[in-house]
């Protein structure tokens, strides 16, 4: 079995500091760590469109160090802090970056992320080219 640790080097802080993959390779499969809006300079913003924008960028700077982008994720699950209240807007940016066919999604309400501040946390899963 292939197994492989993919960190993109602005986010290498989160395998030295906080123990964790961003993202971790297991044969043809690409599973991400959940990303909130924060930059990797370590802002958040306060304008959750922003946070939902950073979001989804950050998952695809992941996935582009793997050499993959939208078009290789088949399951995405997101956690809000305010789902009913954010869910438009969420799923307004969201619609910007998965592409079809459409992954599948689950939408999880929370009380609290991680980070003080931060409104959503996504996660995917992905497959490797050869795969799909």
């Amino acid at each position: 079995m292939r197994r492989k640790s993919i960190t993109p080097p602005v986010l290498q802080n989160y395998y030295d500091d906080w123990r964790f993959s961003p993202a971790f390779a297991a044969d043809n499969i690409l599973f991400l760590s959940g990303f909130t809006g924060v930059a990797p300079d370590g802002s958040l913003s306060p304008d959750p469109q922003k946070q939902f924008e950073q979001a989804f960028e950050t998952v695809t700077l992941v996935l582009a160090e793997a050499g993959l982008d939208f078009t290789h994720v088949v399951e995405m699950t997101s956690y809000h802090v305010g789902l009913r209240k954010h869910l438009t807007l969420f799923r307004k940016v969201r619609a910007r970056y998965v592409v079809e066919p459409y992954p599948a999604w689950t939408a999880i309400g929370v009380a609290e992320l991680a980070v003080e501040g931060a409104l959503v946390e996504v996660r995917v899963t992905a497959l490797e080219p050869k795969t799909i």
